[in-house]
């Protein structure tokens, strides 16, 4: 066990380990949390009690969750003149998996974001951000049931690497005489008031994240996963995420998938057995007639090489297996308004997950109740989090919805593996929303859709609604 400075380590709770495939979870684990800045006391204090009381029953006391509170943001500051503790990363490294409310970021220089600089510190590249509709929640779109996605974000390169120079400064005249004079660049329009930013994409950190996407739909059943970029544009950076996305799909997990292009080969050979390469090119490649004679042999040993596949995954076995597509960003932020229900589990990259990932939630009831998780899937170490900001204008008023805290304790208890007392939650969400016994958020917007029995709770009540929904 590590030395804390000023923590002290309950004596009734043991640390999670990583063992050789998964997470060692003890019946009584001990869990670093941060209750958060502005309204994230009152919002941990309803998500607290809905975490114990789903144990609780789902275990009848052979299980428990020890809470140990770790600081961050300005009850850090306050505490210690520091906004993010020596302690809190020692614990969440330690601990393995803990959660988190929303931070505010310190102004002025050091550290940016709080939030950014906790999955930096332990290398959470998953950012897991699942987005589901819960029946009678209000919703701006006419079809919010068709959206069940998951989104794999990747949480540490991208521009959220922070490796930037603002205008003007000494540091970002050199990089600009570099990139003109060494590199040969000759596309920065207004060179003298330009800022600029690096982009780096690498690999390594695409391989593990779409790795995890994959794994995570095999177990769960999903049927498809979308890698989403913006390679038209920026080929060597978004284009090659998607080109490593293919390769470990189609290299380390060949028996459980299929592209999307494979399946249109197989289904056209499927079709007519007789087809020759050529013809089955034509219906595979839109435009095949007029390409060059080279890009053509191209496509023709595309399909060469996906008739290959034809004894595991021919005769139809292909709709078995887990479907591998991509689709360029701006077109998936269109197509998740227009044709949800052709998304399931979502890989991408870190500023396209931003966007997505709120966008979404918008359509399913906003960002109040939009769950995350920050994963490493290969060390364990995971800190899930509210995912909204802090809105201190509401700070101590017992006003606002928990649900995103709360169901991010849900992604919690299933990274345990403790998917019964998960499971409650979830009933019970459901049935205080059913019920029409939501927070002022929900009930203004349920009143607005015609919904005359809402009762209107604060945050502390909507908790106490949930654990009675439980049963």
């Amino acid at each position: 066990m590590v030395n804390f400075e000023r923590l002290t380590v309950p004596r009734d709770g043991s640390p999670i380990r990583m063992g050789a495939q998964k997470l060692e979870v003890p019946d009584h684990p001990i869990i670093p949390f941060i209750e958060g800045d502005g309204t994230g006391p009152d919002i941990w204090r309803a998500s607290q009690r809905v975490f114990d009381a789903a144990v609780q029953k789902a275990y009848q006391g052979q299980r428990k969750l020890v809470w140990l509170e770790v600081l961050a943001g300005e009850k850090a500051f306050k505490a210690t003149n520091n906004w993010l503790p020596d302690d809190t990363i020692k614990a969440y490294r330690e601990f393995l998996v803990g959660i988190k409310g929303p931070l505010t970021t310190p102004i002025g220089g050091g550290i940016t974001s709080l939030n950014v600089a906790l999955r930096q510190m332990l290398d959470l590249y998953v950012c897991l951000r699942p987005v589901r509709y819960f029946a009678g929640v209000p919703s701006p779109v006419k079809k919010p049931q068709d959206v069940d996605m998951v989104i794999f974000r990747e949480n540490t390169e991208d521009i959220y690497a922070g490796i930037e120079w603002a205008a003007g400064t000494p540091e970002v005249k050199k990089v600009i005489e570099f990139l003109q004079k060494e590199m040969g660049v000759k596309k920065i329009r207004f060179p003298e008031t330009s800022g600029i930013g690096i982009k780096p994409v690498s690999e390594e950190g695409t391989s593990r994240l779409v790795r995890a996407a994959i794994q995570y739909s095999l177990l769960h059943g999903r049927k498809s996963l979308t890698f989403v970029h913006k390679g038209n544009i920026m080929k060597y950076t978004e284009g090659a995420f998607k080109d490593w996305g293919y390769k470990v799909a189609t290299g380390e997990f060949r028996n459980n998938v299929i592209t999307q292009r494979e399946s249109w080969v197989l289904g056209n050979k499927e079709a007519n057995p007789n087809v020759s390469i050529p013809d089955n090119a034509r219906q595979t490649e839109p435009g095949y007639d007029l390409l060059t004679a080279e890009k053509q042999k191209v496509i023709d040993a595309e399909v060469q090489e996906a008739l290959k596949l034809w004894n595991t995954h021919g005769n139809g076995k292909w709709k078995t297996k887990l479907m591998v597509k991509d689709a360029i960003t701006d077109i998936t932020l269109q197509q998740v308004l227009t044709r949800a229900n052709e998304f399931d589990v979502i890989a991408t990259l870190n500023l396209n997950g931003d966007y997505l990932s709120d966008a979404l939630a918008a359509q399913v009831g906003g960002i109040g109740i939009a769950p995350g998780g920050n994963i490493n899937y290969l060390s364990g170490h995971a800190i899930f989090e509210a995912t909204h900001g802090t809105a201190p204008k509401y700070a101590n008023l017992d006003k606002v919805n928990p649900g995103s805290m709360i169901l991010s304790g849900v992604l919690m208890l299933e990274h345990l593996g403790w998917q019964e007392a998960a499971d409650l939650i979830v009933k019970g969400l459901e049935g205080a929303i059913g019920a029409h016994t939501v927070t002022y958020d929900f009930s203004r917007l349920m009143r607005a859709e015609g919904h005359q029995d809402v009762q209107e709770l604060k945050c502390s009540e909507f908790g106490d609604a949930i654990i009675k929904q439980m049963g």
